[in-house]
């Protein structure tokens, strides 16, 4: 039986290199896929990993209706076995039902990737939507780290440097280098940090500062 399965974890823990085996270990099968994605860091129609593996794929704008396109590329000839879904968290929840009505009308395998919290630590919907809908949902084994050493929970936006928690949700940027701090005016960055760090807003760079500030003098 076809299965929706839901493989999430935070940022840096790996999930588009899955993805992209995901798709690789099918397609070595015989299998015929679809790839999807939206908001990828290297641009439109394009899933990318951090370890500079990328692949083409089929850009998922607001309007796209998954159960639609399938239904027409079935119907035209098409074959397809299983969708490969990349950054689902910036899907909208009625396109995540729609990846649900895929699977269990046609029996098409979906598997989706994505983070489950934005930078002020809420649900995206779509990953939201997944949680309730997904017959699997497994969590990344490779755990990102925080800079203290501690594993990773929470997804950070910077702006020049700066935690921030509030803004726009959907902001394309890729995960801060902590020795290199962004440069450039509305420079965004995101970083992953443990609960506390996050809590206390305290990213890599400024935790660096405050390590290199001078020691204050005594008083006498």
């Amino acid at each position: 039986m076809a299965e929706l399965h839901f493989f999430t974890g935070t940022m840096d823990s790996g999930k588009s290199t899955l993805a992209l085996q995901t798709n690789h270990n099918h397609a070595a099968r015989g299998r015929v896929g679809r790839i999807f994605t939206t908001h990828d860091r290297s641009g439109q129609a394009v899933v990318s990993s951090r370890l500079g593996l990328t692949h083409d794929a089929l850009e998922v704008d607001a309007d796209f209706d998954f159960w639609a396109y399938v239904v027409d590329s079935l119907t035209r000839g098409g074959r397809i076995d299983y969708l490969v879904c990349d950054e689902a968290q910036f899907y909208s929840a009625e396109q995540i039902d729609q990846l649900a009505k895929v699977v269990d009308e046609l029996q098409i395998d979906v598997f989706a990737f994505g983070i489950l919290t934005d930078f002020r630590s809420l649900l995206f919907p779509g990953s939201a939507r997944l949680v309730e809908l997904a017959d699997r949902m497994n969590v990344l084994q490779v755990e990102a780290l925080c800079w203290c050493g501690k594993r990773a929970t929470h997804n950070a936006r910077t702006e020049n440097g700066a935690m921030v928690t509030d803004g726009e949700v959907v902001v394309v940027g890729d995960v801060e280098q902590a020795d290199h701090p962004p440069t450039g005016e509305q420079d965004v960055a995101y970083e992953v940090l443990c609960r506390q760090h996050h809590r206390r807003r305290l990213t890599a760079a400024r935790a660096k500062a405050v390590s290199l500030a001078p020691e204050p003098l005594p008083f006498g």
